[in-house]
């Protein structure tokens, strides 16, 4: 099976240098991370291999959900970040829903940031969708894609 056939990824060119876009995706997380006006709040990102991930997400309504429990797989500073729900700090096994790869690439002057769901089947992945993954993760990367534009003005 294809890491793709159950995949499912959203990608923009960002007017901005790799590191900026890696500072807002490491440090203004609450500021983009979710659709507003939806907010997130980072629990906490121990972000080496095996550190926990937990994000969790209010609706202006009072809705909760979450928190969004994992563990970081792979950090490469500038290029790329993975996760999974798949496990809870201390390698401790949970129900998985998915792996989400966050990929910095440079292109040009800007950065090509591309956002990935890897489901573990069929199953997951339309469940996804139907959650809203679309327009909920465009949403999600037009919030960054316009925050690190600003960043970089700034800058």
């Amino acid at each position: 099976m294809s890491g793709a056939e159950h995949e499912l990824s959203v990608t923009c060119l960002i007017e901005a240098p790799r590191e900026i876009c890696w500072k807002v995706w490491t440090d203004l997380k609450d500021e983009w991370f979710c659709p507003k006006p939806w907010r997130a709040e980072v629990i906490e990102e121990d972000m080496r291999p095996g550190g926990r991930s937990a994000v969790q997400m209010f609706g202006p309504d009072g809705e909760e959900t979450g928190p969004m429990e994992g563990i970081f797989l792979e950090v490469v500073p500038n290029q790329r970040v993975v996760t999974t729900d798949a496990y809870a700090a201390g390698w401790i096994p949970q129900s998985p829903f998915m792996t989400a790869i966050w990929e910095f690439t440079a292109e040009g002057d800007g950065t090509r940031f591309t956002a990935t769901a890897r489901h573990w089947d069929a199953e997951a992945k339309a469940r996804h969708e139907e959650m809203g993954f679309h327009p909920g993760w465009d949403e999600m990367m037009a919030q960054f894609k316009a925050l690190c534009e600003t960043s970089a003005a700034s800058a």
